[in-house]
C-alpha cells in the first residue's frame, strides 16, 4: 500500500479522495455476501462526477456525525491506554493498485494491525456492546480496510465517555476480500469507462 500522511478531513485529504472508492462506502459497491449492493450504480455514478468537476459534493454532517468526529481522539487516546498499543495517525491508504484506498483512525506500531473507531450515540453504542462483535454496518469498511492496506487484523473500537467501551480484533475475511476485490477492480473499469464516454 501507499500511505499518504497528511490531516484527515484536510483540503489535501479531500482533494486525494475525488473520484475514489473508499472503504468507508464499500458497502455502497458490495453487500456482506461479497454481491453488487443495490446502492452500486448511484455510488458510480457519483464517483464519475467527482472526477469530471475535480471536486466533491458537499457531505451534510448531522448532530452525531460531528459529535463522533470531536470524541474520536479521546476513544483513541483511551485505546492506546487500555492496550498499550501505540497508534500512528495517518491520512490516507491506497492499495498498491492505485484504484481504491481507506482513511483508518490509526495503524498500530510495528505490527500489522489496524484501528477504526465510532463514537455513535447512547442507545447504538450499548447495542454494540451487548451484541459484542463487528457491526453489520461496518463490516465492509473493516475488511475492505484490510485489503487495502494487506493487514490481517483490524480493531474496531465504539466508544462513548462513562460507558463501558467495545473494543474487538477483527481476523480478515480471506473469501470475503477476495470477493471484494473482484467487485471492486470491476467497479473500477466501470468507472473508468463512464468517465471517458463524459469526457468525449
Amino acid at each position: 500500500m501507499i500511505i499518504k500522511k497528511m490531516e484527515q478531513g484536510s483540503t489535501e485529504w479531500h482533494k486525494e479522495r475525488v473520484g475514489v472508492p473508499s472503504a468507508s462506502m464499500f458497502k455502497n459497491i458490495v453487500t456482506m455476501k461479497g454481491e453488487p449492493s443495490k446502492q452500486r450504480k448511484k455510488y458510480l455514478y457519483a464517483l464519475a462526477g467527482e472526477r469530471i468537476v475535480n471536486d466533491r459534493e458537499e457531505v451534510f454532517q448531522n448532530y452525531a456525525m460531528t459529535r463522533g468526529i470531536e470524541l474520536e481522539p479521546f476513544a483513541r487516546q483511551f485505546f492506546e491506554l487500555t492496550t498499550f498499543a501505540k497508534v500512528e495517525q495517518v491520512g490516507l491508504c491506497v492499495h498498491d493498485s492505485g484504484l481504491f484506498s481507506c482513511s483508518p483512525d490509526g495503524l498500530i506500531k510495528d505490527s500489522t494491525v489496524g484501528l477504526e473507531i465510532k463514537c455513535p450515540l447512547m442507545s447504538t453504542h450499548i447495542e454494540y456492546v451487548l451484541n459484542g462483535k463487528l457491526p453489520a454496518d461496518y463490516y465492509q469498511q473493516v475488511h475492505g480496510s484490510m485489503l487495502v492496506t494487506g493487514y490481517d487484523k483490524w480493531y474496531f473500537v465504539s466508544y462513548y465517555p462513562e460507558i463501558k467501551p467495545l473494543i474487538i480484533c477483527v481476523e480478515r475475511d480471506d473469501v470475503f476480500c477476495d470477493k471484494l476485490h473482484r467487485e471492486l477492480v470491476a467497479f473500477c473499469d466501470e468507472l473508468e469507462h463512464i468517465v471517458n464516454i463524459l469526457s468525449e
